[in-house]
């Protein structure tokens, strides 16, 4: 038998070499990790333009959506007031963390005063060279936070396309938003201004739509959840808007 002190002397032996090899372990996946998890956002950026992009995101290597990033996407981030920042500006508003908008901590941003957030926008430009603005939303469902990327036609205006993702929704019920694919392609081809030209964002609606233009079907038994996406939209959007608003009347200068 072992005296107590050889057993206490092994123990912490052992503490020790199994937390040097696990320290060892973290630093040597870091990498790794960063760039899984760089590419698993670019991914759900380009979701929302999946159908421009004429690719199965999914399907996609690592090196497939760097590509994608380097030589279809322009990046921007703006401030509240809908002004583009420099690296310079969002290096010192992000003290050191980010330069593009990809970099930007996105559950951070959500944590400031409203007037102080930065907000990601990505242009993808597709192989008829046809432009599309991606802008991100974020917001609470049932359990925990939802999100999205959507897609819009050079008008500011129009949906091209979307993609919805959640942090613990139902499955069945709320994760719906992300799985059911015929739910959320309904949003594309919606609009968020009205013909006067005011802000209505997107609907989420039971019992039938009635306004074609800016109204979804909510999901069957994902009250909660629809609730939430229409309040995400309501309001993520229309942070955007003074930045939307500034290229609109650029849009109608140009043509």
């Amino acid at each position: 038998m072992h005296s107590t002190s050889y057993i206490i002397k092994f123990t912490i032996v052992m503490t020790v070499v199994v937390a040097f090899i696990l320290a060892l372990m973290v630093s040597g996946l870091k990498g790794i990790h960063s760039e899984n998890e760089a590419v698993y956002n670019k991914k759900g950026i380009l979701s929302a333009v999946a159908v421009q992009l004429g690719k199965d995101i999914n399907t996609m290597t690592n090196k497939d959506v760097q590509d994608i990033f380097g030589s279809q996407i322009e990046q921007k981030v703006v401030n509240m007031k809908g002004e583009e920042l420099t690296a310079e500006q969002i290096k010192t508003l992000t003290n050191g963390s980010a330069l593009t908008a990809e970099q930007i901590d996105l559950g951070k941003e959500a944590k400031k005063p409203v007037a102080d957030r930065l907000l990601p926008v990505f242009t993808f430009t597709g192989a008829d060279k046809k432009k599309y603005n991606i802008l991100y939303v974020r917001g609470k469902g049932l359990w925990d936070e939802i999100w999205g990327y959507i897609a819009f036609e050079e008008d500011w205006n129009t949906i091209a396309g979307e993609a919805f993702d959640h942090k613990g929704e139902t499955p069945g019920l709320g994760a719906e938003i992300k799985d059911n694919k015929s739910w959320y392609s309904m949003f594309t081809g919606k609009k968020i201004y009205n013909k006067e030209g005011a802000f209505t964002s997107i609907s989420i609606v039971k019992g039938g739509v009635k306004d074609a233009t800016n109204q979804v079907d909510a999901i069957s038994g994902a009250t909660i959840t629809g609730n939430g996406v229409d309040e995400m939209l309501e309001r993520g959007l229309k942070y955007y808007e003074p930045f939307i608003l500034k290229n609109k009347k650029l849009e109608t200068i140009n043509k």
